[in-house]
Formats: structure tokens, C-alpha cells, sequence
């Protein structure tokens, strides 16, 4: 199991934690990669020919294909393990964390703001998408504090997205955010960023990459979640990284209007809903400046996938993973919500590919990767 790099506050987990963290993680190859592939020739050998003969049509939509696999033995076991999975995640990380909780707030007091800054605004309001489900089925989902400073959901997730991703993201969990500033990189060349800005920063995994990439600007974190900001301040200041992390909304953020280069998301707005993607994406352009671009990295949306099948197994989050918007967010076209927003479609692109920067580096690690390539879009102001 690929363990995250050591830094300054890292939850380290004992022999036995450890030993339950790699059963999970065993357990969770074992119905992604050995279980799942089975539910598609369940679906192509039963299901799909049941369906034909008794509507004289082939299934026309996710929703259709749900119903009908949802009354199918294999297909009930196999979402019964991916939801225990799941909780079973937070199970084995939160004891972990939590026995070393209060040595954490100290390491991060101790460390200070050498480096970067830190700004948590106790007066804002957490968003309803936030405080109405737990998100991921984590229990108080990421914005609950537990206890003064409180870094517990930072320091969990930390560990828990390694998990998640089974070592697929690298040893710093930071997979999405190097490849992501590739792909920044490589497509506008021309872009000399001195203000960037990761909307949904959660602990900086995917911070952290662009102040590498891009060395002499000024890298902003922002997330409403207080103690994951905790937690990314003081990671980034034991891993001696200069950014700066802020609590804040990103449908209404405290930066002035033309003042950002750069602005990046990753699988921010499945986490959202209708009205907070729309907020959010007038927010981009508001405070990007002209020639400015916005990269976000989300699932692929359902009209870039000609197979209704393939829609069901994101949409599986939809139902059983606390995350209700994640159908709804696939069914939008994008491009037109951008140009609502105030892009020009001439600058739009939607469905690109980010190719992961560590499947690169480590191809042995391909079978264990969710994200092989990260679907992107966005625009240029």
C-alpha cells in the first residue's frame, strides 16, 4: 500500500490501525476491480436482454438501468460491500485520528505561519449542501469542529483520500493538482500567473502542486470547511511550502473584481447544487482578470458518454454516497452554464483530458487508478 509521505502533521497509525486501514483498502480493490467489471456482463447478459423483451427498446436512460439492475442479487451485494467500504474508511482512519487529536492541534500551533497564512472567518455561514447530508458518508461530513482548533477532518482526510485512492494519487495525494498544472502548462503557455486560486482546497493536496509549477505567484487556497484549512496551513508549513489559506465561499468570495490569473477546482462541484455552480461560475469570471483562465476538474458530464450504463456507475454516489447532486451536476451542459456566467463559447472547452502526471511516473499503479485521465473544463476570460 502506497502510504503517504511523511510531513510534519501527518496521523502516523499504529501496527493495528495500519493493519485494518490495509484490509479496507484490500477490500475496496477487491469490489472495484474484481466485482465491479462483473456488474456490466450482468447488465449486457440479463438485464439489458430482460429489459429489451419486456419494453421492445433497450434502456434509454441511467435511471431506467438503476431500477432494473437494483432488483438483480449480484448487483444488491455488490452496493451493500462498496457502501461498507466506504464507512468502513472512516471507521478505521477517524479512531486513528482521533487518539492522536489533541498531539495534532499542537504540532499545528506549534508550526506557526512561517511560510503562508491562515484566515478562518468564524462568522460564515456553512452552505445547506454542506450541512444537509454528510458528504462521502463522513460523519459530521468536513466543516464539523469537534473541539477548539480543531484539525480531526483534515488530518482524517488526509489519510482517508489515500485510501479512497488506493496509492493512486501518489505519496502526497497529490495527483490531481500536478496533473491538473500540466495541463495548465501545456495548453496556455503564454500564461505567466502571479494570483491563483484553488476553489475547494479541502487540506491542499492540489494546492500545493501549483506553487511547484508556478513558482514566483502568489497561491490561494479557499474552502468553508475550518478545520481541513487547519489542517492544509500546517501541512503546507511543515512541507515549508509558502501558499495561503482562507475561509471562504467560492459563489462569493473576498477577491477583488480582475484580480486572479489562475483559478482551479477539483471534483468541487458535484459538492454543490444547481444554484451554487451557477453562483460559482459568475464568481470565476468576476474575479478573474481579462486573458485569465479557470480549470476545473470534474467527472465526465453524461453527454460526453454515449453508453447510459457508464452514467450509472458515478451515479451510484447519487443514492447510496451522500452526494445528491452528482446526477444532476452530469445531466448540465456545461458550456452553456459558462457562457451564462459571461465566457465567450470561443474560449470555452469542456471534456479535455488531464493525463495523470503519476500513472506516468508509476504505470504498475494503473490497475489500482479510479482517475486515470482527468476529464477538465473551463474557459478564458
Amino acid at each position: 500500500m502506497t502510504m503517504t509521505a511523511p510531513h510534519g502533521m501527518y496521523a502516523t497509525p499504529d501496527h493495528d490501525e495500519l493493519a485494518r486501514e490495509s484490509f479496507v483498502r484490500e477490500l475496496m480493490v477487491h469490489v472495484t476491480h474484481d466485482l465491479m467489471p462483473l456488474k456490466k456482463v450482468l447488465y449486457e447478459t440479463k438485464v439489458k436482454p430482460n429489459f429489451v423483451r419486456a419494453n421492445n427498446r433497450p434502456p434509454e436512460n441511467r435511471h431506467e438501468i438503476r431500477k432494473a439492475m437494483e432488483e438483480e442479487d449480484f448487483n444488491q451485494v455488490w452496493s451493500a460491500l462498496r457502501r461498507t467500504t466506504q464507512e468502513m474508511m472512516f471507521d478505521s482512519i477517524g479512531e486513528s485520528v482521533e487518539r492522536q487529536l489533541p498531539d495534532l492541534i499542537d504540532r499545528a500551533e506549534g508550526l506557526g505561519s512561517k511560510y503562508g497564512t491562515l484566515k478562518i472567518d468564524s462568522d460564515l455561514e456553512i452552505p445547506r449542501y454542506h450541512t444537509a447530508v454528510d458528504i462521502h458518508c463522513k460523519p459530521g461530513g468536513y466543516h464539523t469542529e469537534i473541539t477548539e482548533d480543531d484539525v480531526f477532518a483534515g488530518a482524517e482526510y488526509d489519510r482517508s483520500y489515500n485510501l479512497f485512492a488506493m496509492g493512486a494519487s501518489g505519496p502526497k495525494n497529490d495527483d490531481m493538482g500536478r496533473s491538473t498544472a500540466r495541463y495548465v502548462t501545456k495548453n496556455y503557455s503564454d500564461l505567466d500567473p502571479k494570483v491563483i486560486v484553488e476553489l475547494g482546497c479541502t487540506v491542499g493536496h492540489s494546492t500545493l502542486p501549483f506553487c511547484d509549477e508556478f513558482p514566483d505567484a502568489e497561491v490561494h487556497g479557499i474552502d468553508v470547511a475550518a478545520p481541513c484549512l487547519r489542517y492544509a496551513h500546517a501541512r503546507a508549513e511543515s512541507m515549508k511550502y509558502t501558499a495561503h489559506f482562507s475561509q471562504q465561499n467560492a459563489e462569493h468570495t473576498k477577491f477583488k473584481d480582475g484580480s486572479v490569473d489562475l483559478i482551479v477546482s477539483h471534483i468541487l462541484f458535484h459538492e454543490t447544487s444547481n444554484r451554487g455552480l451557477r453562483n460559482i461560475l459568475r464568481e470565476c469570471h468576476r474575479i478573474l482578470r481579462p486573458g485569465g483562465v479557470m480549470v476545473h476538474f470534474e467527472a465526465p458530464q453524461y453527454e460526453h458518454m454515449p453508453d447510459p450504463y457508464d452514467h450509472t456507475l458515478g451515479d451510484w454516489s447519487t443514492h447510496y454516497n451522500a452526494e445528491p447532486f452528482w446526477g444532476s451536476l452530469h445531466d448540465l451542459h456545461l458550456g452553456d452554464l459558462m457562457v451564462e456566467a459571461g465566457f465567450s463559447r470561443s474560449t470555452i472547452f469542456e471534456s479535455e483530458k488531464a493525463p495523470s502526471v503519476f500513472l506516468a511516473e508509476n504505470p504498475d499503479m494503473r490497475k489500482f487508478s479510479r482517475t486515470p485521465v482527468y476529464p477538465v473544463f473551463g474557459a478564458q476570460k
